[in-house]
């Protein structure tokens, strides 16, 4: 679930509305993005997240959203330019219009670096794969099951990542190899949010990243996900991932206006 918020607001605002907005007692989301004007006259709209983050999820909610503006027919399609928060350049998406929504394929960043690693983490050895990207980083850990005590590592390790990296967010993807089906963390350290996301769209593309360079071969994949199935295509070229997309089908639920009282003046 994604809030987008098309209202205008003081960015200092921003993460004292999205705490509300996600709360469990409000409207209740995994994130939130604010909607603004993008100084790039190619794209349609910028998406801000509140921790300043870059959200896969967010950005094909965005691209959804914008395509039921513009009124497109049954099974035609819309390219749709997005800037985003957390990335430099900006990304390409294609919206189609379905009976059951709207099918969204949205261009991914390329992580900087992929690295394999052996951490010292409660005084064991923990192997895990570590991508980078500007402003970000992601955790990609194989396991064979996804309870209670693998989560709570995965938990504490994000906490510990998030105070000593300076990263806008941190991502675990727990990754059942075999089955194709990741559970994925993030962790918004300005924000102090940890949510078990039902689906997540940059976890799925750093996954599709993750098996080009670990099979060194194009990958096309179907990531299962507590929410549903996201897939995703990752192009190997000179030895790295290029050309890394994710595709899935999205659906407007709500529309509306949330009333916020954030005890601060002109809230």
């Amino acid at each position: 679930m994604t809030i987008l918020v098309e209202s205008n607001h003081k960015l200092e605002e921003y993460i004292p509305i999205a705490a509300k907005l996600m709360s469990y007692d409000h409207v209740y989301a995994e994130q939130v993005g604010f909607i603004e004007k993008s100084a790039n006259n190619q794209a349609a709209a910028f998406l801000q997240m509140a921790g300043g983050e870059f959200c896969g999820n967010a950005c094909m909610s965005l691209a959804a959203f914008l395509a039921s503006e513009r009124e497109i027919a049954l099974n035609d399609s819309t390219e749709i330019i997005l800037e985003v928060s957390g990335l430099e350049k900006a990304i390409n998406c294609s919206v189609t219009r379905r009976r059951s929504g709207f099918y969204c394929k949205v261009e991914m960043p390329i992580p900087q670096k992929i690295e394999n690693r052996i951490i010292q983490y409660e005084g064991k050895e923990l192997g895990v794969i570590i991508l980078r990207y500007p402003g970000y980083i992601h955790i990609v850990i194989e396991v064979d099951d996804f309870g209670a005590s693998i989560r709570n590592k995965a938990e504490s390790l994000a906490k510990l990542l998030g105070l000593t990296l300076g990263a806008s967010l941190i991502g675990i993807l727990l990754y059942k190899a075999a089955m194709q089906e990741m559970a994925p963390l993030i962790y918004v350290p300005h924000l102090d949010t940890m949510i078990w996301e039902r689906g997540c769209g940059s976890g799925t593309a750093s996954i599709g990243a993750y098996l080009a360079w670990k099979h060194e071969a194009t990958i096309v994949a179907e990531i299962k996900q507590p929410g549903g199935i996201i897939l995703v295509n990752a192009s190997w070229h000179a030895a790295e991932p290029t050309n890394l997309n994710i595709e899935g089908l999205v659906g407007i639920v709500a529309q509306g206006k949330a009333f916020i009282d954030l005890s601060i003046d002109n809230a």
